[in-house]
């Protein structure tokens, strides 16, 4: 950015938060001890050190110190986390995905029990939830299909919201912006929230939040047709796959900006059972217009070039112009009723996440920067789902937990003609229409065994029925078209057993192995993509078999002295059909099944507390995973999955001194580019 390097007073140059009502004495030692209990590894509270698999408690002191601006930031530093930012700040899809198993739809993600993961693709919009909502973050590695079902491959990141105790009201607010006009984006972030405890029965949590970008950067133009002789400007470079390709120009800037409105209640209808209620709306809009695209080209006498090459190599002024028009509003509902029922712990769950909207723009070849023809793509989705659970204590060495779920998956994905990109109201006829849905039932049981006051076995297993139907893709117009494809189902078993023993009151032994599977989502199985921005085709596959992995895992976790701690983990992962991206032609992917892959990594974390203020920390991790059978695709053999790095290491500090905080982190992540596998 040159002088004007951009000014991030995000948060910090306005910040202003009050709180007032009935006060509650509660000690640090309370707060903390709270911090330590944890319930997504089991489905029951756990101390941290107890908990059979390996996990990570992420607070909202550690989101308030960091400052993190998404809530998927709060994950970047921790072991065994793969965290990628697929475009640029706060916006688009980054995926957060765990143990060298990619892509975030083998990653679980759930808000207050509510899974994010959409139907289409599995993915979460992260950047839509305000970090500042949240009370803390679990984030559990290892597979837990035993406990969760489909998407839980990697592991488990559970966000929990606020419940407040007492009446609090929070405001923030910050700006920021280069020293210079067109050095950097104006960036404005603004949060408010209110929390309060009614009739010592009644909690409510509302909050809005709201960040925006002017004149932000929207992309390189990077192609890998080669600029031929007589023209200058452009410079070589690679792209993320480590090719050859050629920097010709930018996209120039674009505004967006996103918002979320939170609003959960709570009612404690007695000392046994309570009730909760959750909505959150996230919407964000992004429009890329194509004001100041640059060409870095030059031809005879210095004139700016837009175009050049031959078919079927031709580069356009249309490349120049990143994908216009992107939005979406997404609302998550959700409901938790819990009771006692003569000693069993009773738990009813029920959910919906309900993308309403999902726009995006693909522009014609013959668009330019004033105008053109594109196609308009909307692809809403809808995932319902609801889960019964139970827990009982039996004789004095097992607690026995058991449920049943089900979860109902539909989406949709409808592209028309619009004559010109930069007019929203230009949309014409339909041009391709396709849609599909899923339904999965599922029981599960895990026994939780003390086998002898410092040993514990876990026992757990899972079966589900997934059944996909009313599969339809109509290319209108075209040959062969509409098409409708016949409802297909699979079962799978997903067992899981793990050991948890502690030989010394600050030693913990860890050791796991179990199954996962997860079920194709719609948008694998049905419809064609046009990737944002290009031309670019990206076909379902009726035909794919779920996937499954079978991993293991060995750990321990020691406190060496006081303050100081230390983990270590080894993983392996033996995975089977694994869904990935395969280029077919040098214009159209498909989804096709790997036969078979193979994972492997360690997982190392240490910190040192000093005085009660300043902590320490760092962590290593290693994943190395190889293509072992595929024969559709025999040359992918050998190759790494694509977006897992090798290397990743992380290292900081946190300091916290009366009301002042800070943190500091560095990072090494090994550059994507190494990675030489599927898409």
């Amino acid at each position: 950015m040159g002088k004007g390097f951009l000014v991030f007073i995000f948060s910090l140059f306005f910040i202003a938060s009050t709180i007032w009502a009935e006060e509650k004495k509660e000690s640090d030692k309370k707060e903390a001890k709270l911090e330590e209990i944890v319930v997504t590894a089991t489905k029951n509270p756990k101390e941290l050190e107890d908990v059979p698999a390996s996990t990570t408690v992420i607070t909202k002191k550690d989101i308030e110190k960091r400052n993190v601006l998404t809530v998927d930031q709060a994950m970047d530093a921790v072991p065994g986390v793969v965290y990628r930012q697929h475009r640029s700040l706060m916006t688009t899809w980054p995926t957060v995905t765990l143990r060298g198993i990619p892509g975030q739809r083998r990653t679980l993600v759930l808000l207050d029990g509510v899974p994010l993961n959409e139907p289409l693709n599995g993915g979460v919009r992260f950047a839509g939830y305000a970090p500042e909502d949240l009370e803390r973050a679990e984030v559990v590695r290892g597979p837990f299909s035993s406990l969760y079902g489909g998407y839980a491959m990697g592991g488990v990141i559970n966000l929990f919201t606020k419940t407040p105790e007492k009446r609090e009201f929070t405001l923030r607010t910050g700006y920021g912006a280069g020293f210079k006009d067109g050095d950097a984006p104006d960036l404005s972030r603004f949060y408010i929230s209110y929390g309060d405890k009614l009739f010592d029965k009644l909690s409510i949590f509302l909050s809005y939040s709201r960040n925006t970008a002017k004149d932000f950067a929207a992309d390189f133009n990077v192609q890998a047709a080669k600029p031929p002789a007589g023209i200058t400007g452009w410079s070589e470079t690679t792209s993320e796959f480590g090719a050859l390709r050629y920097l010709i120009g930018d996209r120039g800037n674009n505004d967006w900006w996103d918002d979320n409105i939170t609003i959960k209640a709570g009612y404690d209808i007695s000392k046994t059972s309570k009730i909760n209620l959750l909505f959150v709306r996230t919407r964000l809009e992004w429009d890329l217009w194509g004001d100041g695209a640059k060409t870095y080209l030059r031809g005879g006498g210095g004139n700016p070039v837009w175009t050049y090459g031959t078919a079927p190599n031709i580069v356009r002024e249309s490349s120049f112009i990143w994908t216009p028009s992107m939005g979406s509003v997404i609302n998550t509902y959700g409901f938790n009723y819990e009771t006692d029922i003569s000693g069993i712990k009773a738990k009813l769950s029920l959910g919906l996440v309900d993308a309403e909207k999902r726009r995006h723009a693909t522009l014609d070849a013959s668009a330019t920067r004033t105008g053109g023809p594109a196609i308009v793509s909307h692809s809403p989705s809808e995932g319902y789902n609801a889960e019964l659970l139970f827990t009982k204590p039996l004789f004095k060495q097992h607690l026995l937990t058991f449920g049943v779920s089900f979860r109902h998956d539909w989406a949709e994905i409808k592209r028309y003609n619009s004559t010109d990109w930069r007019d929203k109201n230009s949309i014409t006829n339909m041009v391709y229409n396709s849609s599909g849905k899923a339904n999965t039932y599922a029981l599960f049981i895990q026994d939780e065994i003390m086998l002898f006051n410092n040993l514990t076995l876990y026992l757990g297993a899972r079966h589900d029925w997934w059944k996909t139907f009313d599969g339809y893709d109509n290319d209108i117009g075209k040959a062969g078209f509409p098409k409708e494809y016949q409802a297909k189902s699979k079962n799978a078993l997903s067992p899981k057993a793990a050991l948890v023993y502690k030989p010394y009151e600050k030693t913990t032994l860890r050791a796991s192995v179990g199954k996962a599977f997860r079920p194709p989502v719609i948008g694998e199985l049905y419809g064609t993509f046009l990737t944002a921005g290009t031309n670019n085709l990206r076909e379902g596959n009726p035909n794919l078999k779920p996937e499954t992995v079978i991993s293991w895992d060995v750990g321990v976790s020691h406190e060496l002295w006081k303050g100081a701690k230390i983990g270590l983990t080894y993983f392996e992962n033996y995975m089977k059909d694994f869904i990935q991206n395969a280029e077919i032609s040098s214009t159209t992917s498909r989804w096709m099944n790997v036969e078979k892959s193979e994972g492997r990594g360690v997982e190392f974390e240490a910190e040192q507390r000093l005085n009660n203020w300043l902590r320490l920390f760092a962590n290593f991790t290693y994943n190395d995973t190889e293509v072992k059978e595929n024969k559709a695709f025999p040359k992918t053999i050998g190759k790494r999955l694509t977006d897992v790095p090798k290397i990743m290491f992380n290292a900081g500090a946190d300091l916290e001194k009366g009301p002042f905080s800070a943190s500091l982190i560095g990072r090494h992540k090994e550059s994507v580019a190494q990675t030489q596998g599927f898409q």
